[in-house]
């Protein structure tokens, strides 16, 4: 079997499990995306959605956060950690969609990613899911399952966002993210991955590979 027919398979087994795409932040907008995306770093989309669904109806416009109060803004986002951070650069990236794009939310991943707090996943969340425009976002979960898939060797989230680019049709690059961050989720857990359960493992040497481990282990018990 080649790459290009595993990673084909690979496409259609998690669609057929995982179906079409969906954002797991709520938002309403593309700014309001964007702050989200930000608040995820290190936090999970559940603690993000509880908080933005107050933040929200507090700050209601880029402006609201370009002129918040960085003490009151780590305050309200504190519970989803890094919240100095998190507050200084939410405010200085409001202030310059501002100040350089009217208060919108550009799509040019050059000119996002230019913005403070911004980087390449955080703006592919925003160009993939608000523009549609086809664009890999490499979380944790991506990157791992990217890599016992033997899809990438590497770790660097760019270097593998670059390989997933070359192997995943384009058509399927919007897709592919929340499919593999649901099969991260799901089944194939940090620590705890469930390889017996998973559909993949036909196709992943890196399951396989924890799975013969495993049963040496339970030999020398």
């Amino acid at each position: 079997m080649t790459k290009k027919e595993k990673v084909t398979i690979i496409l259609e087994l998690l669609h057929e499990h995982y179906g079409p795409t969906k954002c797991y932040l709520d938002h309403e907008n593309a700014w309001q995306l964007l702050i989200a995306t930000m608040l995820s770093a290190q936090c999970t989309d559940a603690r993000v959605n509880l908080v933005t669904k107050d933040l929200f109806k507090k700050y209601t416009s880029v402006k609201d956060f370009a002129q918040a109060d960085l003490a009151e803004l780590e305050q309200d986002i504190h519970s989803t950690g890094f919240y100095h951070n998190k507050a200084k650069n939410i405010i200085a990236c409001c202030q310059k969609l501002l100040q350089d794009y009217n208060g919108e939310v550009p799509s040019d991943i050059e000119q996002l990613t230019a913005l403070a707090g911004v980087g390449r996943k955080t703006a592919n969340v925003v160009r993939g899911n608000w523009y549609h425009i086809p664009s890999v976002v490499v979380d944790t979960h991506v990157k791992r399952v990217s890599n016992l898939l033997g899809l990438t060797k590497n770790e660097d989230p760019v270097k593998i966002e670059f390989d997933l680019m070359q192997l995943v049709p384009k058509d399927k690059w919007i897709d592919i993210n929340t499919q593999m961050i649901a099969h991260g989720r799901k089944i194939c857990i940090a620590r705890r991955p469930k390889c017996q359960e998973c559909f993949l493992l036909p196709y992943c040497t890196g399951g396989k590979a924890l799975e013969k481990e495993k049963k040496k282990k339970e030999k020398k018990a």
